[in-house]
């Protein structure tokens, strides 16, 4: 059975790594006594899968980690078996990782990691960087001019080397609200913006340049792309996939 958790990431804990937030899941597991299936072989580990990682140093309300379990935990007290899942979670975790929500998967559900298409995003001034003359009417000029390109190329580090992207066709949505950018982007393997570079990218557009440390930024959610019946396409949550009862995935599997 596979099952899908998500989890927040904020305060000290953000600065440490993704190699450290999967061996801290990795000891939560055991100590929740959650019974998670092991591989086989010399030396077996859990299977247990993570969404895009997080940069070091970004705060999140939306990350997810797949792990395959050999049965639920004995619902407790009213809840749910995924409730008494996070609730086990949280009680021997740390703050700062916090599980939010647990999901049965169906069968036929792809990996979080290979699962991953978009990534929204807040980002904000940290105090005292805002650019001189700043407001909503200058942030939306400055935006409504950056998306009237065809292409926006920039220089993008990736393990081959240097190379020219668009980032044009990876932007879904750029928007200033509630005194922050909102970014919907694409974060897909092969295609990932990262929010520091698109943000670079927009205000050297606006013959700004960004200081150091200027912005904080915060992931809201991870999305995949899905079909509608109307053959829409269309972004959902990985927190959207799945059933909270293992009842709730047996019914839906039997309708035709």
């Amino acid at each position: 059975m596979k099952v899908r958790i998500k989890f927040r990431k904020y305060g000290p804990v953000r600065f440490i790594g993704h190699l450290d937030v999967m061996r801290y899941f990795q000891k939560a597991i055991r100590r929740a006594e959650i019974d998670i299936t092991y591989t086989e072989g010399f030396s077996p580990h859990q299977i247990m899968t993570f969404a895009a990682p997080l940069g070091v140093g970004i705060v999140s309300d939306g990350e997810y980690m797949d792990i395959q379990i050999n049965a639920l935990p004995k619902a407790e007290n009213g809840m749910t078996a995924c409730e008494t899942m996070v609730k086990r979670l949280n009680a021997v975790g740390v703050r700062g990782l916090d599980a939010v929500s647990a999901r049965i998967l169906p069968e036929n559900a792809g990996n979080a990691m290979a699962s991953v298409a978009a990534a929204s995003y807040t980002v904000r001034f940290r105090e005292g960087k805002r650019p001189q003359d700043w407001n909503d009417t200058a942030a939306q000029r400055l935006i409504d001019s950056f998306l009237s390109q065809g292409e926006i190329l920039v220089e993008k580090q990736t393990k081959n080397g240097v190379r020219t992207v668009d980032l044009r066709p990876g932007i879904y949505e750029l928007s200033w609200r509630n005194d922050s950018f909102f970014l919907l982007v694409d974060a897909s393997s092969g295609n990932n913006i990262k929010p520091a570079l698109l943000m670079e990218t927009l205000l050297r557009h606006g013959g700004m340049t960004l200081e150091e440390h200027a912005l904080a930024v915060a992931r809201q959610d991870i999305f995949t792309k899905t079909v509608r019946e109307t053959g829409e396409e269309t972004f959902v949550s990985l927190g959207e996939i799945g059933f909270e009862e293992p009842f709730a995935q047996a019914e839906q599997e039997r309708t035709p």
